[in-house]
This record gives C-alpha cells, structure tokens and sequence, in this order.
C-alpha cells in the first residue's frame, strides 16, 4: 500500500491521529520538503513520530518517482507532506503512477492554507483561482498570473496567492556540469510579492489591482506566532512579517459586513 499523509501546517503534533497511527506502522516514510515546508527539523518530526524519515526533495518526487514506489505493492510505504496532499498537482500525478503499477493507495487528508485562509475572516466561497507568485531575475520576470487576479477582481473574488519557495535550487552555472551545487534556500515574503506586483501596477499590466487596493498578508499560520496583516497593496511593501512561510490575499473590491467586521483587527 502507498499512503499519501497530509501533516498539516506548523509542527510535528498538526499530523492527524490516523496519520500518526499509519506512520508509525509502514516499512518506509519519506518527507517531501520542496512544494512546502513545515517549521521543524527532519530530526523533531523523527523523534515524535518515532520513524526515520527519507527526504524525498523535488527531483526524487518529481523524475524518480519509482524509488519512492519501490516494492509498494508488497510492502507499506508512506510520503508526508506539509498541509494536503492534494495541495500540490505533483501529489495528483503520483497516485496516478502508483496506480498505474498497480498499487493500493489511501489518502490522509490534512489542514492546508486553503482552508485555513479562512482565518482572515474571508469567506472562502468567496475566493476565485489561486495564482502562484514566483521569484523574478533581471531576465525573467514572469506575469502570467496577472490574468487570474484581474478576472478574480472583475468577478469581485479574493485571491490567495502562493508564494515562491525555493528549495535545492541548482545554480545556473552547475546546471551544464555533471555535478550540481545549489542555491541558499529562500522563502518569498508578503513585502517582495507585493513590489513585485505593484511593478506591474505602475506598468499598467495588471489593470484592475491599484495601489490602494487591500491585501491580507499572513505568515506562519498555525504556530502560535503566527501574522496577519491588513493593509494597502502599497503600504504591504514595507510590511515584515518575519519568517516563513508567507501567503498574500487580494481582497476584492466589496465585502460582506462579516468579514469587514473581522478585518478589522488585523488592520495595519
């Protein structure tokens, strides 16, 4: 049987008491640490959960799946990964080739930022497409996205934005070589993707998004230091909400009197 466990947002104690149970029980547990990241060590999750975890990082999930599938159809494997496992669409694309070998599957559903945006006071039935925010260079600076907050905009419909983790990272001059080295580890902030996207405000791309426009910026949600901020697109660039992990919310234009009302403790 391949498990596929959701492990929720924050620590080691967020993984469901079904999902411990199997944890503790499979033959192997590997850790996905790329499409998002919990905030404790490999070495805290092992000690509580009482398993050795292997580190599954983007490549292994995503080119070499069938290390992670190996024997699965005769012995218990699990992968964990932060929030739900259905969060990401490589999760999707990995129960498909599991079951395209012929092995049993079973899903443990988790807490993830798409339910617990919710914490904002913003209704999530009022929220459109998600969009990704990703990480621009001085060549490549990637707008596709702006599309679906305009339309979400238009339709008056919040917008949750993802926003880029970059983890093992290959550097651009190791990709041609036999052996890669990697980038430092980073974590875009609310105060980045919000420059980024007040850019292409003043450069007229994205139309619908002003300046004035508000945004719910929130970090490390689920710890209890976790941040929420309510303020303008403009004023966001200057927020610091600490560390990771960060999500941005696009508010649309007209509120309900709810979730006006329970704004308002997080305005800046």
């Amino acid at each position: 049987m391949f498990y596929l466990i959701g492990i929720g947002l924050y620590d080691e104690k967020d993984i469901t008491v079904k999902g411990l149970e199997i944890v503790k029980r499979v033959d192997r547990v590997y850790l996905e640490y790329y499409t998002s990241i919990i905030c404790k060590n490999k070495e805290e999750l092992e000690n509580f959960y009482g398993k050795s975890l292997i580190i599954a990082d983007r490549e292994m999930v995503e080119q070499n799946s069938d290390i992670i599938l190996k024997d699965a159809d005769v012995e218990d494997v699990a992968l964990l990964v932060v929030g739900d496992p259905f969060a990401a669409t490589t999760h999707t694309d990995l129960i498909l080739r599991a079951r395209n070998k012929n092995i049993q599957t079973k899903i443990i559903h988790n807490a993830s930022i798409f339910n617990a945006v919710g914490c904002t006071g913003l209704q999530l039935y009022n929220f459109g497409e998600t969009v990704s925010i990703p990480y621009w260079t001085d060549k490549w600076k990637p707008d596709s996205f702006v599309k679906k907050i305009e339309f979400n905009l238009s339709s008056d419909l919040h917008t949750l934005c993802l926003l880029d983790i970059q983890v093992k990272e290959p550097t651009a001059e190791s990709l041609t070589k036999k052996v890669k080295t990697y980038l430092p580890p980073r974590f875009m902030s609310v105060k980045e993707a919000t420059t980024q996207l007040l850019e292409l405000v003043y450069s007229q791309i994205c139309r619908n998004l002003e300046e004035e426009t508000l945004c719910v910026g929130l970090a490390r949600i689920g710890a209890d230091d976790q941040q929420i901020v309510a303020c303008s697109l403009i004023e966001m660039t200057s927020v610091d909400l600490g560390p990771p992990l960060h999500s941005l919310v696009i508010a649309a234009s007209n509120l309900h009197p709810i979730e006006q009302e329970y704004i308002k403790q997080f305005r800046l």
